[in-house]
């Protein structure tokens, strides 16, 4: 009888715990489109390396602002009411590409990336909760993997779908542009701005009624309850930020963290832009490297999350700190081919960073696990600041120049991994970051 109820009561968790797996899908595709979206405004408004690369501040800036509200929904509301706010403010932002690309307007589309990013900070702060709940307990940490494993393909379906439905593979120097009639430029500039129309639209769409299936769908009421803390006496949010603060050894750890997503946004924004300027290749064929970067960056996470049955994962987290420094500098110093391929090779030692830092940064804080996480979310606005901060410097020096930037970064996560006690390990959990 216990056998039945069981799988009864699994068989009822499978239609939801397949709506909320998607979600991982979902917002794989959305950061990875982000890629593609600068090369494609920088050449579609005739943007500097700083302006196209506002895509990833108003991006990031969507997660930085609304990863407190999405938390205080998912505590008030439940995990279900936040899944299902997030998915219409992803939907939202999506639809917004329709008009923004009508009205040739590249300020509306950083409107709509944002408004996406803050459906995605709803939907990352809930999905991995909820995932534990969708099942028995003991199979938890499966249900999870599993569902994470869903986030490198709509990684590379993003940039499938940029690859081929977005970037045209045509572009024209200044003296071409400048050859053309006005009529003829200007035709030019809105057939790339228009290109994002489609891909968008239909993403709005499926992203949509996905919200209708979830809304609709019936969830265990664990789903749909309050999700206070697990465990401990309760502490208020403001109490809690307080002593977080006086943790010195937590507060290094967000700050790792907002360099690492720094480091990783800023590697990936810039990789097409670095090929054209380094070997001349039009944005489509760039943007082969950006499906290379992603194969290096799962099999690092296989091989890495191997090593940490063996070897201590701040060990690990330093050491391949110190190897992307090298891999950065060998970037800058030498251009070319062989530097972008350092860039492509630094991406299967970032694999195990930011998981790394979450899991090291949290262990031992107890109550207070929650707060914490969502500071560290909140952390991720490093990917707004120091792309714009590469951009700026590109716009000044040179792409190449940008990367030491990046280097900087791997610095200071080095700093940290070797500065961290030997028992601070914590159970490192692979996430889609």
């Amino acid at each position: 009888m216990t056998s039945e109820t069981a799988t009864g009561r699994g068989l009822k968790s499978l239609w939801p715990l397949i709506l909320i797996t998607s979600l991982f899908f979902f917002w794989g595709v959305a950061n990875n489109l982000n890629d593609v979206l600068i090369p494609q405004f920088k050449k579609a408004f005739v943007l500097t390396d700083l302006q196209s690369g506002l895509v990833q501040s108003a991006f990031y800036m969507g997660y930085f602002l609304l990863a407190l509200p999405a938390a205080f929904v998912m505590r008030k509301l439940g995990y279900k009411t936040a899944v299902v706010v997030g998915l219409l403010l992803y939907a939202t932002g999506a639809f917004i590409f329709y008009p923004a690309a009508n009205n040739h307007q590249y300020s509306w589309f950083l409107g709509g990336l944002f408004v996406i990013a803050s459906g995605l900070a709803f939907l990352e702060t809930s999905a991995n909760p909820l995932i534990t709940v969708l099942g028995s307990p003991d199979k938890a940490a499966f249900r999870l993997n599993l569902a994470q494993s869903f986030n490198p393909l709509g990684a590379l379906s993003g940039i499938f779908i940029g690859q081929h439905f977005i970037l045209s593979g045509i572009e024209h120097d200044e003296t071409a542009l400048a050859a053309m009639t006005d009529a003829a430029r200007q035709a030019f500039y809105i057939s790339e701005v228009k290109a994002v129309q489609g891909p968008y639209l239909v993403i709005g769409c499926v992203v949509l009624l996905w919200a209708l299936l979830v809304f609709l769908s019936k969830f265990p009421a664990a789903a749909t309850q309050n999700a206070h803390e697990d465990s401990g006496e309760e502490v208020g949010f403001f109490q809690s930020v307080v002593q977080l603060l006086q943790r010195p050894r937590f507060m290094f750890g967000v700050m790792a963290q907002f360099f690492y997503v720094g480091a990783q946004v800023g590697i990936w924004s810039y990789m097409i832009r670095y090929a054209q300027a380094e070997m001349g290749l039009t944005d489509k064929v760039a943007a082969t490297y950006l499906y290379y970067t992603l194969i290096a960056f799962a099999v690092g996470r296989f091989i890495g999350t191997g090593l940490m049955t063996k070897v201590r994962p701040t060990l690990i987290l330093g050491l391949f700190a110190l190897i992307n420094i090298g891999l950065m500098l060998y970037a800058v110093v030498t251009g070319g081919e062989n530097g972008l391929w350092a860039l492509v090779a630094s991406s299967f030692f970032m694999s195990i960073m930011f998981p790394t830092i979450f899991a090291t940064s949290v262990a031992g804080l107890g109550n207070l696990t929650k707060t914490g996480s969502s500071l560290l979310v909140m952390s991720i606005v490093g990917g707004a600041v120091l792309t714009a901060v590469m951009g700026f410097i590109s716009d000044h020096s040179h792409i190449r120049t940008a990367f030491v930037v990046t280097a900087a970064c791997f610095a200071v996560i080095a700093l940290y991994a070797f500065r961290a006690p030997k028992d601070a390990t914590g159970p490192v959990q692979m996430t889609g970051h």
